[in-house]
């Protein structure tokens, strides 16, 4: 759940402001501290929220496997905010929730098709320093799902990784959005406590 960020939350003020918190109240429910610490520099929370938006209207690769690329790279990363964001956006999009919960433990789980499979450790491979894609998985990847799909799914990652990285750094931690739609916790990895 919440902890403190590094750099507190300010207030958020003006029309603009109202309009975001509004915005914010009618997505997730509330308005998250994440938005209060990106407010202390309007630009870059302006161009993060562009960006996002734009993303969101690529089409060329299934929102699911998006969606569980998104998590992959958040699970791996460490971002708490993003995990509970993604798996809320799973239910509120009516993607598939059992798997998306799946998804910190995608390797030990058997619910993922070899494709998911693929588009997971694809992920995970993009995220590492440096990258360890493999010609193998990018060649399964477009046979499977195109050239488009994987160009788009390719900086889907890297954006996710953007977003993930900023909120780690900042210490913008979970908020409990999936708790708050009666969603069961996350699955871990064996060995591994939950965290978000």
């Amino acid at each position: 759940m919440t902890g403190d960020t590094r750099i507190p939350p300010a207030e958020i003020t003006g029309l603009y402001g109202a309009v975001l918190k509004r915005f914010s109240r009618k997505m997730l429910g509330r308005v998250p501290d994440g938005l209060g610490v990106l407010w202390h520099h309007r630009q870059v929370l302006k161009f993060n929220f562009g960006l996002g938006r734009r993303a969101g209207k690529w089409n060329e690769c299934d929102k699911d496997l998006k969606s569980y690329a998104h998590m992959a790279v958040a699970s791996l990363i460490g971002c708490s905010f993003c995990l509970d964001l993604g798996y809320f956006q799973a239910h509120n999009e009516g993607l598939d929730v059992t798997k998306a919960r799946e998804v910190p433990r995608w390797r030990e789980s058997d619910v993922f098709t070899p494709l998911e499979r693929d588009v997971l450790e694809y992920a995970e491979a993009m995220s590492q320093t440096p990258p360890t894609v493999t010609d193998e998985l990018s060649a399964r990847l477009v046979t499977q799902l195109g050239a488009p799909a994987v160009v788009e799914l390719t900086a889907w990652v890297a954006l996710t990784n953007q977003f993930a990285r900023v909120n780690v750094a900042l210490g913008i931690e979970a908020e409990g959005l999936a708790a708050s739609c009666g969603l069961a916790p996350l699955a871990q990895p064996s060995g591994t406590a939950a965290h978000a």
